[in-house]
């Protein structure tokens, strides 16, 4: 039941953010993700390993989608400062993190499976999020974002694997 509430939680928030960001409200994206972070967090049995995964693909947010504002390659609704990212889609980074160690643990010892996901997910988030009005891109963006979302999806994967969590889990 854990899980099925965490990938509700991410998917919730992933609504707020787009949703907020084409009708202008780049806060709700942000506020469902505290709202989100907060239940997660509160019930986590292992805090740091969470607090790392949010920390880490915020980072991984930042650059992605922060290179792809700089380059031009998708356009934001609700953008953020000049060539950053916008915070809406910063906060679906930051729910995202928060699957890594539940929902999509499962990944965490299958890197292949892990940029499968990934090359085929990526795009077709970004593909709901334009339907929605949130993003714009042409076909060479869409390509950028399979082959960023190829890549980020085994790293975040394997940085989801703690020792002492896989240990705990086990006892």
């Amino acid at each position: 039941m854990g899980n099925l509430a965490n990938i509700i939680g991410y998917q919730c928030v992933w609504f707020a953010a787009v949703l907020g960001a084409s009708c202008g409200l780049a806060w709700a994206g942000p506020a469902a993700a505290a709202v989100f972070a907060a239940i997660e967090l509160r019930r986590s049995p292992h805090l740091r390993l969470d607090a790392k995964l949010i920390a880490t693909c915020l980072a991984v947010g930042v650059v992605v989608d922060g290179t792809m504002a700089l380059g031009g390659i998708v356009r934001y609704a609700s953008p953020g400062p000049a060539l950053a990212a916008p915070v809406w889609i910063l906060s679906i980074w930051v729910a995202f993190g928060l699957t890594l160690a539940h929902s999509l643990a499962f990944l965490q010892r299958r890197p292949w499976l892990a940029a499968v996901a990934g090359a085929a997910g990526g795009p077709l988030a970004y593909l709901g999020a334009a339907r929605l009005g949130a993003v714009a891109f042409e076909r060479p963006g869409l390509i950028a974002v399979a082959f960023a979302w190829t890549l980020a999806m085994p790293l975040l994967a394997t940085c989801a694997r703690d020792r002492r969590a896989v240990r705990e889990r086990a006892a």
